[in-house]
């Protein structure tokens, strides 16, 4: 579309909003954007519809019909609304939970979502206040709704918000309910359509009893309770990074048993604006520079971090020097499972009948750990939808263990279908408790697992193309690599290529085909090398980049090996990519 033809296209469009049923504040910013000379704003803001896709909305806080704000928030819910009339027409009345976290505009949303839902004879739990994620996911299951959906942009900027929502087993929607909402959220073309006055006798607030019940349930989880009596004054450092883990994360570390949890002032300030970080990632490690600076000043044990949902957990420990680094969400994902199956193993928990769940790009350490125990591990896609699949599938016939992602989500309970970082930060103190109580430090812990299961180093790579001549390069790219897949990758020969777009695996050893069981297409390849690289492809699917998860395999025969197996990794990467051209 011409530059001249685009801006006739969104002011018509932005005039409709002038015209419209809209608030005046609205329509206040509309104009703002009309009369500025500079159209880039508004042209942002009106170029296309908000996309409510499979893990609901998320964007830019601002008026307009690419914008978050009460009236696409306010279709959402409406088409969600329609969507869960025509699928629980037999109930007396359907019911749904609604929550938000700390960002600007989240209680507004939250409260616009609860008289929408209202206004459409759904009965709603709101909750009075910030809460995490997961307790929006345990609240679902524990009252009996139909639905929820959660106010929060998890770890973006401070100028986004979103919208999750949630199907009745407290996850996100998996065939064939995410296309089927979108499908009644797209019909939703009108103002009019949206019934924005609520019905307040069926609104219903929850709060602390609801805290009480999910915490009791947490505190369930713990499996070294002994370690924690004798290492009760553990140093831990915890901070929310402004939002909802302040809520609970540490009253559960208390309940837990832990009596030295020190926190981030500065960051136990309630704020959508993150003050003290560039971004609220737990991931990013500026974000916990504020933790680990309190950390030295007292010589804690351990350091954890929670997004502004608190659903991810990023933790930092020392080295032998003394030295605070920061442990990445493989390494994470794979001592909460192994510490998970060592327990269950200890307690004679394990029957045969458990299973773990990882997704397809995190570490295959952990399928090593599962099958050394002789319990199921299923690999999913990436999101933690697809984990929550595998346990609704799984309920009834297997007993679930644990399950994560390299992206800083773990779960280690089946009462709540998303990750969890206020179950996680409290094991992950208990799992510190009990390293120390068998003499090792968190990292020394760490490195006897690589002497167990032989090492292994992970690193994420993102090419980015921007525009439409960038799709098109991206598309190319994993076209090229269907049809010329690499031979050899850093000196190694490819052995196996799994290809989740026609759901066919090709053992190039034997010559063999044989079909990918899982329960969806994905546009996502993997190459597997003889000495145990791994290297997944797939393009994002909310930004113009092709994301390389990269895999090696190295050995360690004792901790003092560590360090050298790492930086021997870092050189195979680094090869990796020269193979790859990334």
């Amino acid at each position: 579309m011409e530059q001249n033809e685009l801006l006739k296209t969104v002011s018509e469009k932005a005039n409709r909003w002038l015209e419209g049923n809209y608030n005046e504040e609205t329509k206040i910013a509309v104009r703002r954007m009309l009369e500025n000379p500079d159209k880039a704003e508004l042209i942002d803001s009106f170029y296309q519809d908000l996309e409510f896709g499979t893990g609901g909305l998320r964007g830019i806080m601002g008026a307009g019909s690419n914008r978050m704000n009460i009236y696409t928030v306010g279709a959402a819910t409406q088409g969600l609304s329609n969507y869960l009339k025509s699928q629980f027409a037999h109930l007396q009345q359907i019911s749904v939970v609604v929550g938000h976290d700390c960002r600007n505009n989240s209680k507004y949303f939250a409260a616009t979502v609860a008289d929408i839902f209202s206004a459409n004879n759904i009965k709603v739990y709101l909750f009075d206040d910030l809460r995490p994620t997961p307790e929006i996911s345990f609240a679902i299951r524990h009252l009996g709704c139909q639905s929820g959906v959660m106010i929060t942009a998890s770890h973006n900027p401070k100028e986004y918000n979103g919208y999750k929502a949630y199907w009745d087993d407290g996850a996100q929607f998996v065939a064939p309910h995410d296309v089927d909402v979108i499908k009644e959220v797209n019909k939703i073309t009108n103002i009019d359509d949206i019934k924005l006055t609520g019905n307040q006798t069926i609104i219903q607030k929850i709060g602390d009893e609801i805290d009480s019940l999910y915490l009791e349930k947490v505190k369930s989880l713990s499996l070294s309770p002994e370690a924690i009596k004798r290492n009760s004054d553990l140093k831990i450092v915890y901070t929310p990074i402004h939002g909802c883990g302040r809520v609970l994360i540490p009253r559960v570390l208390n309940e837990f048993g832990f009596t030295n949890v020190s926190t981030v002032a500065e960051q136990m300030i309630q704020s959508g604006d993150f003050p003290t970080v560039i971004s609220p990632n737990p991931e990013e490690p500026a974000a916990l520079d504020l933790a680990i600076k309190k950390a030295q000043s007292i010589n804690a044990d351990i350091v954890m971090a929670s997004d502004p949902d608190a659903d991810r957990l990023g933790i930092a420990v020392k080295n032998e020097q003394g030295e605070w680094i920061l442990i990445n969400g493989n390494q994470t994902c794979m001592v909460f499972t192994y510490y998970l199956i060592k327990k269950w193993q200890e307690l004679g928990k394990l029957t045969g009948n458990e299973y773990v769940v990882k997704t397809i790009v995190t570490t295959e350490i952990i399928k090593d750990i599962a099958d050394k125990a002789k319990i199921e591990l299923f690999d999913c896609y990436t999101g933690f939808k697809w984990i929550a699949a595998v346990m609704r599938e799984m309920e009834g016939k297997k007993v679930y263990v644990g399950g994560g992602e390299e992206s800083y989500g773990y779960l280690a309970e089946d009462f709540c279908r998303d990750k969890d970082a206020v179950s996680a930060c409290a094991l992950m103190a208990e799992i510190t408790a009990w390293a120390k109580d068998n003499g090792k430090s968190w990292l020394e812990m760490l490195q006897d697992l690589y002497i167990e299961y032989g090492y292994g180093k992970e690193k994420g790579i993102s090419v980015v193309r921007k525009g439409q001549s960038g799709a098109a390069e991206i598309k190319q790219m994993m076209a090229d690599y269907r049809a010329n897949p690499p031979r050899q990758i850093a000196g190694s020969d490819v052995i196996k290529i799994k290809d989740y777009q026609s759901l066919i695996q090709k053992d190039l050893k034997t010559g063999v085909d044989s079909a990918l069981d899982m329960p969806d297409k994905s546009n996502v390849l993997q190459f597997f090398t003889a000495d145990g690289t791994k290297i997944s492809v797939r393009p994002s699917g909310t930004e113009p980049k092709i994301k390389f998860y990269i895999e090696v395999r190295g050995e360690m025969k004792s901790r003092a090996d560590y360090y050298a197996a790492e930086e021997t990794a870092n050189a195979k990467i680094e090869l990796v990519r020269k193979s790859l051209g990334v």
